[in-house]
């Protein structure tokens, strides 16, 4: 039988194959997760043959550029997990492919990619993108089914236990750079802003604390785009909000995400690992890319000490890193921001900078590409 490494050794352009348990969430909108496998997958496209395989209701397939989509439809949903589906229909898709890049470890359809890749000698990749459900893999590790775990953080790679281990790569996020742009000409508003789910560990009740009273001067505003997901929670947020120049956007088009981006004093995502009700996430963060778009578009961006996001942000250079849980210490920042206008503008060139540098999706195709090759450089 032909080996995985024969199959893609002599083959210059690889056909890749993405797998996604579902490109949206259960709540109907596309996440952090979901994005980044769609947004690597169509950049990948621009280089090499390249298919998105997902799962919904209804089999469909579409084309985004040179982007192949199939959705298989009607899948099993192990135990009723809307983000845990398997279907025996990804068997053709896999055997059309030199490379498989499975996005969820701990799901069935990527244990099951994983080991059918394994014997029709495919080479096989995972990254983690948080997140999973019952499989085989709550019984025994799979680590070792995978040719290479593809890691978008070195946080990542380390709170998965893989830090040192040569088939555990960091292959960074992305961002589309021709679209999250500077808008030229525009001055920026007095409005901080927070682009997420609005979940507890996001933190997003610190930020709240952060911004004083309208009858406080001088007024900086605080805008909230995002799915409401927690009832509590947004009766919190709500309620913590009375009496300030804080707004909330809980539906709102990418378009409109942009030009808040490109207007926004800055970008906050004040993630935290103790939420305000006592709840523990080890992982609140992954990436943190709403912290990328928004450097992308020339806005500073401010995060807490939690997780990845200090690998995103350049504390002092192109925005701020404060500690979590602490209120006081985001006003301060904030206060700065405002205060120090030319300052902040050089900040957020310095951020755009970074990501054209290290965080645009060609760099993380060519990780990928160098890795599904065999050539570790990591």
């Amino acid at each position: 039988m032909t080996s995985a490494d024969e199959r893609t050794s002599g083959i210059s352009e690889p056909r890749v194959l993405h797998i996604v348990p579902a490109l949206f969430g259960s709540d109907g909108v596309i996440g952090g997760a979901e994005r980044y496998a769609l947004e690597l997958a169509r950049h990948m496209a621009e280089r090499v043959s390249t298919q998105l395989l997902t799962f919904g209701p209804e089999s469909r397939e579409e084309g985004m550029g040179n982007l192949r989509i199939r959705v298989i439809g009607r899948p099993h949903y192990v135990r009723g997990n809307r983000m845990n589906p398997l279907s025996w229909n990804i068997v053709r898709e896999i055997l059309r492919a030199d490379v498989v890049h499975c996005h969820q470890q701990h799901v069935a359809a990527s244990s099951m990619a994983a080991a059918i890749s394994r014997i029709t000698s495919r080479k096989v990749f995972v990254t983690e993108l948080g997140g999973g459900g019952w499989d085989i893999s709550s019984y025994l590790s799979t680590d070792r089914w995978y040719h290479g775990h593809l890691h978008i953080s070195e946080y990542s790679r380390r709170v998965f236990g893989q830090e040192g281990q040569r088939r555990a790569h960091v292959i960074l996020g992305g961002v589309d750079t021709e679209k999250f742009s500077p808008s030229p000409g525009k001055s920026r508003r007095d409005q901080v802003l927070f682009v997420g789910r609005l979940l507890p560990h996001k933190g997003i009740d610190d930020l709240i604390r952060a911004i004083r009273p309208r009858s406080v001067l001088p007024e900086l505003r605080l805008s909230i785009i995002g799915p409401k997901l927690n009832d509590r929670y947004f009766a919190d947020l709500q309620a913590l909000a009375a009496g300030k120049p804080v707004s909330f956007r809980t539906a709102a088009h990418d378009d409109m995400i942009l030009e808040a981006y490109r207007q926004a004093l800055c970008l906050v995502l004040p993630s935290v690992y103790v939420d305000l009700y006592g709840g523990h996430s080890q992982i609140p963060e992954l990436l943190g890319q709403t912290l990328l778009e928004a450097m992308a578009c020339g806005t500073p961006a401010i995060c807490t000490d939690v997780a990845s996001m200090p690998e995103i942000v350049v504390d002092g250079v192109t925005g701020f890193v404060v500690p979590a849980n602490r209120p006081d210490a985001l006003r301060e920042k904030l206060l700065w921001l405002q205060q120090h206008r030319e300052q902040a503008d050089v900040m957020g060139a310095a951020g755009r900078q970074r990501v054209l540098e290290k965080f645009a999706w060609p760099a993380v195709v060519e990780r990928c590409l160098q890795i599904y090759g065999g050539k570790e450089n990591d």
